[in-house]
């Protein structure tokens, strides 16, 4: 599962007349492309992975055609019924319809962002029972999807067969990357988390070159040590008092930069899914509902298994974990037992997961409608407005944070990285 949207590749390939999203493929990325803000895709990976993610990128195609693309990210985003693009991606013309969409998917982003930070208000002290609750809800959603694909005859056999173990991995580094983040963002300032969360494109930066061999163009790797300054800049913010993260304990940022870790590790094991079965299915990529499905499956599961170890790590001895799973029910309902700063639950926490799911739809549909490098500016673009917005006064919020120099400079320098990154380069400075 993954919370933000994060790296969105494409390729070129032809679309067939009217796809529709059950008629979708996924397949494995081989080389660079484009990446947007960290988090992974959110859940319709819709990587990190977006998506994720963490954040959760999507990774798919159209039926027709076998070819391999190029990307970055574990699963590849081809435009489906989209605008003419030039050669570096981009519309030729910006129609009402894909103004409207990118707006509609810049706002979701923002508001999927501060309404994240906003659920674990309430749930402050709860943070592992509302990463269990949004695994589960999205265990449903894709299960579901994966049932009608089945269905409808797109996902066969032979893709529910395929080795289990791999999915037991990447639950089990999202279920420690979702966890660790919320447990996390509970302590951090607003403005904090966005800034963070992008680590996790110089995490999959790495592993990707360390475990899959991938390289990079020049431009993909300044823009990643410019997303690296940034962070560095920004975290460094908190050295004096009156600073953005003064009253911050360093654990909670380290927390959060190693949840990105995590979640980006989850996506490499994904993109070697594909590729792995591709191979087994004689040149059929896995459908990426089977992966997402199984993934977030095992997720549920070793988030649950898992509890007794990370609630320790906040004070929680195991002898009071069935009354910590109590009260944190209790809060997320806001109904029974003596309620301690629960506050605008459930309100908060079910807005955050519909908006949640509804932002990985509008991103799909924004691909669909262009491609991914409009999707991947779109989310990029989210990122300083999500930063501005949670420094300001909001409700259960109302003291907001002042955002001192260094911490304006180093997200300036993120937000440059990332866009850097995101640029379309030549296709002679492309690298196989």
């Amino acid at each position: 599962m993954e919370l933000f949207s994060t790296s969105l590749s494409f390729c070129r390939v032809q679309s067939p007349p009217n796809p529709n999203l059950f008629h979708l493929r996924a397949i494995p990325a081989r080389n660079t492309s484009i990446v947007t803000s960290s988090v992974k895709l959110s859940h319709l990976r819709p990587t990190s992975s977006v998506a994720r993610v963490n954040g959760i990128g999507l990774g798919i195609r159209t039926l027709p055609g076998r070819e391999w693309c190029n990307g970055s990210k574990s699963m590849v985003v081809s435009g489906l019924a989209r605008a003419s693009k030039r050669e570096d991606g981009l519309p030729e013309s910006l129609g009402g319809g894909i103004l409207v969409g990118s707006s509609l998917t810049v706002m979701l982003a923002v508001m999927n962002r501060v309404l994240y930070k906003l659920a674990l208000v309430p749930l402050k002290n709860y943070p592992f029972f509302l990463a269990q609750i949004t695994t589960f809800g999205y265990v449903a959603v894709y299960f579901t999807v994966l049932y009608l694909r089945y269905r409808s005859g797109i996902v066969t056999r032979e893709m529910l067969a395929l080795p289990k173990s791999r999915f037991a991995a990447i639950g089990f580094l999202e279920a420690i990357g979702v966890a660790s983040g919320m447990a996390s963002a509970a302590m951090l300032p607003g403005p904090a988390i966005p800034i963070l969360n992008q680590s996790f494109l110089v995490w999959q930066l790495v592993f990707s070159v360390l475990i899959l061999g991938r390289k990079y163009s020049s431009n993909q790797i300044l823009g990643c040590l410019l997303v690296t300054a940034g962070v560095i800049i920004a975290v460094a913010s908190g050295s004096g008092s009156g600073q953005v993260m003064s009253q911050v304990d360093l654990l909670w940022p380290a927390l959060m930069i190693a949840s990105a870790a995590f979640q980006s590790g989850a996506s490499i094991l994904k993109e070697f899914v594909f590729i792995d079965g591709a191979v087994r299915l004689k040149g059929k990529p896995p459908d990426i509902f089977v992966v997402n499905s199984f993934g977030s499956g095992f997720q549920a599961l070793f988030v649950f298994l898992l509890l007794p170890i990370l609630s320790n790590l906040r004070g929680i001895p195991f002898s009071e974990l069935p009354a910590y799973l109590k009260s944190g029910a209790a809060c997320f309902l806001n109904f029974g037992g003596n309620l301690v700063d629960c506050q605008g639950a459930p309100l908060l926490p079910l807005l955050f997961i519909a908006t949640n799911m509804a932002f990985n739809i509008s991103l799909l549909n924004l691909v669909k409608m262009t491609s991914a490098l409009v999707a991947s500016l779109a989310a990029t673009l989210a990122v300083p407005i999500s930063i501005y917005v949670l420094s300001l006064p909001l409700p259960y919020l109302p003291h907001g944070t002042s955002l001192n120099t260094s911490f304006i400079i180093g997200s300036a320098i993120l937000v440059l990285g990332l866009i850097l990154y995101n640029l379309p380069k030549p296709k002679d400075e492309l690298k196989i």
